[in-house]
């Protein structure tokens, strides 16, 4: 696959040296592309980060493939968050699956990493809490009984190490924020969340560490480096309702998500 390099020609956007590798394509027809992006490139364009990196723009601009003409965004996931997001290539394809997402028909599954050790009943919760835009200059997603629309997430607890937990995520809805506010309100934000997670005096959260949930660490604190420094969220997976039947996408978790992971669970209990 060819990456965009430092050395753009003229009217191309550099990238970080972080973000040199953008995505990976996961699958591709005639008429979609699905890839897994990395964290920190925005799926379009956002009127609160005109400078982020943009999805869209790259996939034109570096895919492996010949994409010609007209890219359409069917859906959006945080910038923030890793993970799986399919563009349609014709009108007629982002009109078949903006319907499939609007009217809920597009199965959707996330990984999380949070905060706490939930005390859910047989390890599920659901949160349907509703949720709307509260327009400051942040662009929080706040809960609002009143004027939020309807909202539902379901939670799966798969395994906690130390004081960390990792979860599985069913949104039904699709709001901006939907997963993070909703954990946040249960009392086990995203790890590194710097709108909805844990602050400090110092600011926002650094990272997770090993030596933060591994007994007897024997590391050197001055010199140790996180396991994950970003927001710890991935989307995972989609199904999708197609003419013809339904299509399963799956996006390979990050190497610093899998690699936080992966300690989690030798950690675990």
């Amino acid at each position: 696959m060819r990456f965009m390099q430092s050395g753009n020609s003229r009217g191309k956007a550099r990238l970080p040296e972080h973000l040199m590798k953008p995505y990976t394509t996961l699958y591709e027809d005639d008429d979609i592309i699905a890839v897994n992006k990395t964290s920190g490139i925005a799926v379009t364009g956002e009127r609160w980060d005109e400078d982020a990196p943009r999805l869209d723009l790259l996939l034109r601009e570096i895919s492996p493939s010949d994409v010609r003409g007209e890219i359409y965004t069917v859906h959006r996931i945080d910038k923030e968050t890793s993970g799986l997001v399919i563009f349609a290539k014709n009108r007629e394809t982002h009109k078949q699956l903006s319907a499939a997402f609007e009217s809920r028909l597009v199965e959707k599954t996330y990984t999380a990493v949070v905060h706490g050790r939930p005390s859910w009943p047989d390890g599920l919760a659901l949160c349907d809490l509703p949720l709307t835009p509260d327009g400051n200059k942040k662009h929080l997603t706040v809960i609002d009984k009143f004027r939020g629309k309807p909202s539902l997430t379901r939670f799966t607890l798969k395994l906690s190490a130390g004081n960390y937990s990792l979860v599985e995520a069913r949104p039904e809805t699709g709001r901006t924020h939907q997963i993070r506010v909703h954990l946040a309100s249960l009392g086990h934000p995203v790890v590194c969340d710097h709108l909805y997670g844990k602050h400090s005096r110092s600011g926002a959260e650094k990272g997770v560490y090993l030596s933060s949930f591994k007994r007897n660490w024997r590391g050197d604190a001055f010199e140790e480096r996180p396991l994950l420094a970003r927001l710890g969220l991935h989307a995972a997976r989609l199904v999708v309702q197609r003419p013809g039947g339904s299509l399963a996408l799956e996006a390979p978790l990050s190497r610093d998500m899998a690699a936080l992971i992966n300690q989690m669970e030798k950690c675990g209990t």
